[in-house]
Protein backbone atom coordinates (compact mmCIF):
# COMPACT_ATOMS: atom_id res chain seq x y z
CA UNK A 1 0.00 0.00 0.00
CA UNK A 2 2.80 2.41 0.80
CA UNK A 3 4.19 2.05 -2.70
CA UNK A 4 0.81 2.87 -4.22
CA UNK A 5 0.44 5.92 -2.01
CA UNK A 6 3.90 7.17 -2.87
CA UNK A 7 3.25 6.77 -6.60
CA UNK A 8 -0.10 8.55 -6.33
CA UNK A 9 1.40 11.45 -4.41
CA UNK A 10 4.26 11.72 -6.88
CA UNK A 11 1.97 12.20 -9.89
CA UNK A 12 0.94 15.83 -9.10
CA UNK A 13 4.58 16.69 -8.46
CA UNK A 14 5.56 15.32 -11.87
CA UNK A 15 2.78 17.32 -13.50
CA UNK A 16 3.94 20.48 -11.73
CA UNK A 17 7.50 19.92 -12.92
CA UNK A 18 6.28 19.47 -16.49
CA UNK A 19 4.14 22.60 -16.29
CA UNK A 20 6.99 24.60 -14.78
CA UNK A 21 9.35 23.42 -17.49
CA UNK A 22 6.86 24.26 -20.22
CA UNK A 23 6.38 27.75 -18.79
CA UNK A 24 10.10 28.37 -18.46
CA UNK A 25 10.76 27.20 -22.01
CA UNK A 26 7.96 29.48 -23.24
CA UNK A 27 9.45 32.41 -21.31
CA UNK A 28 12.89 31.75 -22.81
CA UNK A 29 11.41 31.56 -26.32
CA UNK A 30 9.56 34.84 -25.74
CA UNK A 31 12.86 36.56 -24.94
CA UNK A 32 14.73 34.81 -27.75
CA UNK A 33 12.28 35.87 -30.46
CA UNK A 34 13.17 39.53 -29.95
CA UNK A 35 16.91 38.84 -29.81
CA UNK A 36 16.77 36.82 -33.03
CA UNK A 37 14.67 39.57 -34.65
CA UNK A 38 17.15 42.28 -33.66
CA UNK A 39 20.41 40.41 -34.21
CA UNK A 40 19.61 37.67 -36.71
CA UNK A 41 20.56 34.05 -36.25
CA UNK A 42 24.30 34.54 -36.72
CA UNK A 43 24.40 37.60 -34.47
CA UNK A 44 22.52 35.95 -31.62
CA UNK A 45 24.34 34.09 -28.86
CA UNK A 46 22.98 31.78 -26.20
CA UNK A 47 24.75 33.94 -23.62
CA UNK A 48 22.85 37.04 -24.74
CA UNK A 49 19.48 35.31 -24.60
CA UNK A 50 20.31 33.84 -21.18
CA UNK A 51 21.29 37.25 -19.81
CA UNK A 52 18.10 38.89 -21.05
CA UNK A 53 16.04 35.99 -19.67
CA UNK A 54 17.71 36.31 -16.26
CA UNK A 55 19.33 32.89 -16.46
CA UNK A 56 22.85 31.54 -16.53
CA UNK A 57 24.06 30.22 -19.88
CA UNK A 58 24.36 26.74 -18.39
CA UNK A 59 20.81 26.88 -17.05
CA UNK A 60 19.38 27.93 -20.42
CA UNK A 61 21.32 25.20 -22.20
CA UNK A 62 19.70 22.63 -19.95
CA UNK A 63 16.43 23.45 -21.75
CA UNK A 64 17.87 24.33 -25.16
CA UNK A 65 21.24 22.60 -25.66
CA UNK A 66 22.05 24.51 -28.86
CA UNK A 67 21.23 27.83 -30.47
CA UNK A 68 19.62 25.99 -33.36
CA UNK A 69 17.29 24.14 -30.97
CA UNK A 70 16.19 27.46 -29.49
CA UNK A 71 15.79 28.99 -32.96
CA UNK A 72 13.71 26.00 -34.04
CA UNK A 73 11.42 26.43 -31.03
CA UNK A 74 10.97 30.13 -31.76
CA UNK A 75 10.10 29.52 -35.42
CA UNK A 76 7.81 26.62 -34.53
CA UNK A 77 5.78 28.95 -32.31
CA UNK A 78 5.73 31.69 -34.95
CA UNK A 79 4.53 29.30 -37.63
CA UNK A 80 1.94 27.72 -35.32
CA UNK A 81 0.27 31.08 -34.76
CA UNK A 82 0.66 32.24 -38.36
CA UNK A 83 -0.94 29.07 -39.74
CA UNK A 84 -3.76 29.25 -37.20
CA UNK A 85 -4.71 32.63 -38.65
CA UNK A 86 -4.43 31.29 -42.20
CA UNK A 87 -7.08 28.65 -41.44
CA UNK A 88 -9.75 31.35 -41.66
CA UNK A 89 -10.03 30.66 -45.39
CA UNK A 90 -11.29 27.17 -44.66
CA UNK A 91 -14.69 28.71 -43.86
CA UNK A 92 -15.86 28.29 -47.44
CA UNK A 93 -19.54 28.29 -46.39
CA UNK A 94 -19.30 32.06 -45.79
CA UNK A 95 -19.29 34.75 -48.42
CA UNK A 96 -15.85 35.37 -49.99
CA UNK A 97 -15.89 39.05 -49.02
CA UNK A 98 -16.35 38.24 -45.33
CA UNK A 99 -13.83 35.39 -45.36
CA UNK A 100 -11.14 37.54 -47.00
CA UNK A 101 -11.87 40.51 -44.75
CA UNK A 102 -11.49 38.30 -41.66
CA UNK A 103 -8.33 36.76 -43.11
CA UNK A 104 -6.73 40.16 -43.70
CA UNK A 105 -7.76 41.32 -40.23
CA UNK A 106 -6.15 38.24 -38.67
CA UNK A 107 -2.90 38.71 -40.60
CA UNK A 108 -2.68 42.39 -39.68
CA UNK A 109 -3.46 41.60 -36.05
CA UNK A 110 -0.52 39.19 -36.05
CA UNK A 111 1.73 41.95 -37.44
CA UNK A 112 0.53 44.38 -34.78
CA UNK A 113 0.66 42.01 -31.80
CA UNK A 114 3.67 39.87 -32.79
CA UNK A 115 6.04 42.14 -34.76
CA UNK A 116 9.20 40.42 -33.50
CA UNK A 117 7.85 37.01 -34.47
CA UNK A 118 6.98 38.26 -37.95
CA UNK A 119 10.48 39.72 -38.39
CA UNK A 120 12.25 36.53 -37.27
CA UNK A 121 10.25 34.54 -39.80
CA UNK A 122 10.88 37.13 -42.53
CA UNK A 123 14.62 37.13 -41.85
CA UNK A 124 14.76 33.34 -42.08
CA UNK A 125 12.93 33.38 -45.42
CA UNK A 126 15.00 36.28 -46.80
CA UNK A 127 18.18 34.38 -45.93
CA UNK A 128 16.99 31.44 -48.03
CA UNK A 129 15.22 29.47 -45.27
CA UNK A 130 18.31 27.28 -44.93
CA UNK A 131 17.54 26.32 -41.33
CA UNK A 132 13.75 26.11 -41.53
CA UNK A 133 12.89 25.51 -45.17
CA UNK A 134 11.82 21.88 -44.72
CA UNK A 135 9.29 22.81 -42.03
CA UNK A 136 7.86 25.62 -44.17
CA UNK A 137 7.40 23.25 -47.09
CA UNK A 138 5.88 20.53 -44.92
CA UNK A 139 3.41 22.78 -43.11
CA UNK A 140 2.66 25.80 -45.30
CA UNK A 141 2.21 24.10 -48.68
CA UNK A 142 -0.65 21.74 -47.64
CA UNK A 143 -2.62 24.60 -46.09
CA UNK A 144 -1.96 26.82 -49.11
CA UNK A 145 -3.34 24.08 -51.37
CA UNK A 146 -6.51 23.92 -49.27
CA UNK A 147 -6.91 27.68 -49.57
CA UNK A 148 -6.48 27.48 -53.34
CA UNK A 149 -9.18 24.79 -53.47
CA UNK A 150 -11.54 27.18 -51.70
CA UNK A 151 -10.85 29.86 -54.32
CA UNK A 152 -11.44 27.34 -57.10
CA UNK A 153 -14.85 26.46 -55.62
CA UNK A 154 -15.72 30.16 -55.38
CA UNK A 155 -14.66 30.68 -59.00
CA UNK A 156 -16.65 27.63 -60.18
CA UNK A 157 -19.72 28.94 -58.32
CA UNK A 158 -19.34 32.36 -59.91
CA UNK A 159 -18.78 34.03 -56.54
CA UNK A 160 -15.44 35.58 -57.53
CA UNK A 161 -13.78 36.48 -60.78
CA UNK A 162 -11.17 34.02 -62.14
CA UNK A 163 -7.88 34.86 -60.46
CA UNK A 164 -4.53 33.26 -59.68
CA UNK A 165 -5.26 32.49 -56.02
CA UNK A 166 -1.66 31.61 -55.20
CA UNK A 167 -0.35 35.01 -56.21
CA UNK A 168 -3.29 36.80 -54.62
CA UNK A 169 -2.39 35.14 -51.32
CA UNK A 170 1.28 36.04 -51.82
CA UNK A 171 0.20 39.66 -52.26
CA UNK A 172 -1.95 39.57 -49.10
CA UNK A 173 0.95 38.10 -47.11
CA UNK A 174 3.30 40.80 -48.39
CA UNK A 175 0.90 43.66 -47.68
CA UNK A 176 -0.06 42.53 -44.19
CA UNK A 177 3.40 41.41 -43.02
CA UNK A 178 4.98 44.67 -44.16
CA UNK A 179 3.21 46.36 -41.25
CA UNK A 180 5.51 44.40 -38.94
CA UNK A 181 8.64 43.93 -41.03
CA UNK A 182 8.79 47.51 -42.33
CA UNK A 183 6.91 49.34 -39.59
CA UNK A 184 9.95 51.49 -38.80
CA UNK A 185 9.99 52.86 -42.34
CA UNK A 186 6.24 53.45 -42.27
CA UNK A 187 6.51 55.29 -38.96
CA UNK A 188 9.29 57.51 -40.35
CA UNK A 189 7.20 58.39 -43.38
CA UNK A 190 4.21 59.13 -41.14
CA UNK A 191 6.46 61.19 -38.83
CA UNK A 192 5.70 59.26 -35.65
CA UNK A 193 7.61 56.99 -33.28
CA UNK A 194 5.57 53.91 -34.08
CA UNK A 195 2.46 52.85 -35.93
CA UNK A 196 -0.83 53.39 -34.15
CA UNK A 197 -3.95 51.24 -34.11
CA UNK A 198 -5.51 53.73 -36.51
CA UNK A 199 -2.64 53.15 -38.93
CA UNK A 200 -3.40 49.44 -38.86
CA UNK A 201 -7.12 50.10 -39.28
CA UNK A 202 -6.45 52.37 -42.25
CA UNK A 203 -4.09 49.79 -43.73
CA UNK A 204 -6.70 47.08 -43.27
CA UNK A 205 -9.32 49.09 -45.12
CA UNK A 206 -6.97 49.84 -48.00
CA UNK A 207 -5.88 46.19 -48.35
CA UNK A 208 -9.47 44.90 -48.12
CA UNK A 209 -10.58 47.37 -50.81
CA UNK A 210 -7.80 46.28 -53.17
CA UNK A 211 -8.37 42.56 -52.64
CA UNK A 212 -12.14 42.74 -53.05
CA UNK A 213 -11.73 44.84 -56.18
CA UNK A 214 -9.28 42.26 -57.56
CA UNK A 215 -11.81 39.45 -57.21
CA UNK A 216 -14.77 41.63 -58.21
CA UNK A 217 -16.62 41.16 -54.92
CA UNK A 218 -18.59 44.31 -53.98
CA UNK A 219 -17.88 45.54 -50.45
CA UNK A 220 -21.61 45.69 -49.77
CA UNK A 221 -22.20 42.09 -50.85
CA UNK A 222 -22.89 41.08 -47.26
CA UNK A 223 -25.73 43.64 -47.09
CA UNK A 224 -27.59 41.99 -49.95
CA UNK A 225 -26.76 44.66 -52.53
CA UNK A 226 -26.38 43.51 -56.17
Amino acid sequence: MSTIKTTTEATPKIKRRVLNRDKLEADIAAVAVRVFAECGYEGTSIATVAEKAGLSKQNLMYYFPTKQALYQRVLDEVLDEWLERMEVLAAEDQEPAEVLRTYIQAKLKFSREQPWASRVYAMEVISGAQLYGAQIQRRVIPLLRKDIEVFEKWIAAGKVAPINATHLLFAIWAMTQSYADFSAQMALVLNRKQLTKKDFDDGEQAIVNMVLAAISVPQCAGDGAP
